[in-house]
């Protein structure tokens, strides 16, 4: 079985490309290969379907075996992995969260991928400085003035446990007109360092809170990404695709393990 591993912004995936064939257990899947102590080791598994809306259909699974709705680095990086494969560069892929339009484009041996997310809905999350945002899947966004004191692996899971379907939980520190820097907690996973939707939420409710201007630039722990948003309309969410390696691994062993 083939399997390409990619990050963005160093939330890692493994990208399975089975436009040729479907698996039924692809949690089980998840769970095996994203171990990193006892695999390949990523914070999801991404694959790659035909599709009859859209140019393909993208899965994501975290590394616990739950499917998410959407996931802002990992289409990026499925984008990325087609058009080095020789796909167009703007293609629509089907997630649970509809059809999303991506935008790859190749700068020397890097790959920069702009993707459009329907315009972020935000409301108060009920704690303070906290709002709750769809950004194509849950998130919890918490506004502060430093990172200090702050155990996200611990407050996350508590946060997250409030939503019927649970939330990616992140807390954001304006650090200029045009930046925030953003630390997350992903349902399903835990502390990652990037998260697309999280980039979006996050800058989405702080130029919803008018403490941002945008385009903004978002800070993360793996790098930098870059949200777009009027405050009304589609947001769209650019950053870097990187391949990391490919390799073959024997399906029966990955799901004895």
């Amino acid at each position: 079985m083939p399997l390409t591993k990619l990050h963005g912004t160093r939330n890692d995936f493994i990208l399975i490309d089975h436009r040729d064939r479907q698996f039924e257990n692809y949690s089980v899947l998840a769970r095996s290969l994203c171990d990193r102590h006892s695999s390949i080791g990523a914070d999801g598994l991404l694959i790659i379907l035909p599709s009859e809306s859209a140019d393909v259909r993208m899965r994501i699974f975290n590394p616990d075996g739950s499917e998410a709705e959407m996931c802002g680095n990992g289409i990026r990086c499925v984008a990325a992995y087609l058009f080095e494969d020789g796909a167009p560069p703007d293609l629509h892929v089907e997630t649970l969260a509809g059809v999303i339009e991506t935008q790859a484009r190749r700068d020397g041996d890097r790959y920069t991928v702009r993707v459009r997310l329907p315009a972020p809905q935000i409301m108060p999350a009920g704690i303070p400085n906290g709002y709750a945002v769809q950004a194509g899947n849950p998130n919890v966004v918490i506004f502060g003035d430093s990172f200090d004191g702050v155990d996200l692996p611990a407050m996350g899971p508590l946060i997250s446990s409030k939503y019927r379907d649970g939330a990616n939980v992140h807390v954001a520190v304006p650090c200029a007109p045009d930046r925030l820097e953003v630390h997350h907690w992903e349902r399903g996973v835990g502390p990652t360092l990037s998260c697309g939707t999280g980039a979006v939420a996050a800058a989405g409710a702080a130029i919803y809170r008018g403490v941002v201007r945008s385009p903004v630039a978002v800070i993360v722990p793996g790098g930098e990404l870059i949200v777009e948003w009027d405050g009304a309309g589609d947001a769209w969410l650019t950053g870097e695709a990187v391949r990391v390696f490919d390799t073959t691994v024997r399906y029966d062993d990955v799901v004895a393990n």
